[in-house]
């Protein structure tokens, strides 16, 4: 009788089991928050400008449609949560879970990612050079994993800066008007300017106003876009077309990966689907800014002119051997220096564009 009760029992427990695995699961929708920023602010800074008006929305938008869950974002931009030169720690501990930075303001940790500063007068156009930049990426891997081993974040998408020239508070003429004129930039592209002559300056974009409008520099190494959006224009109204060249990659998008890894499979796929389709329309973006900001430049009054090929030749000679210095730099810091650097120039070359000055790692 106790052995009967018992099968019985049994059964009944089997066929409770075989109902519950046929019943289909109902998934459960969660809300999931996260916090997105930049020490840049959006507006007058393309890269950032983007993260809000494209990948916020974005994600939001197809979470909600592709999935049961819901996408809550946190928004900090402008140094809000945390500066220009804090970012990248910021996303490492977990302040932001998404963040954009510059690479220029971490000149030690994130050395080699300054490729495109270490090789000046390259391709001019925003989105070819965001193109090579991802080609870069994809064919020197180390630098992504060097974020994740490194930093515990993962790259989402890669963005930049359009062509640089030089903005000035006084009018020049020759490169000896230059000498001992105090000019400020974001810090590796500072070595462009030796051959000038000039004082160099570190600094960054939210302080170059003021620091132009009371005296402190005379001038700014920046690109159309921001050089406009700033409104440098008001104190530096003289802009002179150098080309030092787009720096594509120069800016990129990552995630912090315990965030990342926390999310459900499919709200992780498409985080990671929007960040490559985010450095498509950034690259579109920084390419209609550069030319809108030159015209909006001389709209506004700024003189706008430019330096004669030669001088351009002898500028780009002047930095022959500066990739092959911060190749071997890299490469004592342990890094593959040699190889990155090597294979940005093959890129550019390959995409047609002609140097003014023939750069050798050796």
């Amino acid at each position: 009788m106790r052995n009967r009760i018992r099968l019985t029992s049994i059964i009944a427990a089997t066929v409770l089991v075989a109902i519950s695995l046929a019943v289909p699961r109902i998934a459960t929708a969660e809300l999931y928050t996260l916090r997105i920023g930049s020490g840049h602010p959006a507006g007058p800074t393309v890269y950032v400008t983007v993260m809000r008006d494209f990948v916020v929305p974005e994600l939001k938008r197809r979470v909600a449609e592709e999935t049961e869950h819901e996408l809550r974002i946190i928004e900090g931009y402008a140094g809000s949560i945390a500066s220009v030169s804090e970012t990248l720690e910021a996303v490492q501990i977990g302040m932001l879970d998404i963040g954009g930075y510059c690479v220029c303001f971490e000149p030690a940790k994130l050395f080699l990612h300054n490729f495109q500063y270490f090789v000046p007068f390259g391709q001019e156009d925003a989105q070819d050079g965001i193109r090579i930049a991802r080609q870069l990426y994809d064919e020197n891997p180390w630098l992504a994993q060097q974020l994740e081993e490194n930093y515990g974040q993962r790259l989402l998408g890669i963005n930049g800066f359009d062509n640089y020239h030089l903005g000035t508070t006084i009018p020049w003429s020759s490169i000896d008007d230059l000498r001992g004129v105090k000019i400020a930039g974001a810090g590796p592209n500072l070595p462009w300017l030796e051959f000038a002559g000039v004082v160099p300056v570190q600094s960054q974009l939210p302080d170059g106003y003021m620091a132009m409008s009371t005296g402190v520099v005379s001038g700014w190494l920046l690109f159309p876009s921001a050089y406009f959006g700033y409104k440098y224009h008001e104190p530096a109204p003289y802009f002179t077309l150098i080309g030092f060249g787009a720096m594509g990659g120069a800016t990129i998008m990552t995630m912090n990966t315990r965030t990342l890894e926390r999310l459900p499979l499919e709200v992780r796929e498409i985080v990671l689907e929007v960040g490559r389709e985010y450095e498509i329309v950034a690259a579109q973006a920084l390419e209609e800014r550069q030319i809108s900001g030159l015209q909006s430049l001389r709209d506004a009054g700024a003189t706008v002119s430019g330096i004669s090929d030669e001088v351009r030749r002898g500028w780009a000679q002047s930095l022959a051997e500066f990739p092959n210095r911060m190749a071997k730099e890299a490469d004592s810091r342990g890094m593959p220096g040699s190889q990155v650097l090597s294979s940005y120039i093959d890129l550019v070359t390959e995409s047609g564009y002609e140097w003014p000055v023939t750069y050798i790692i050796d």
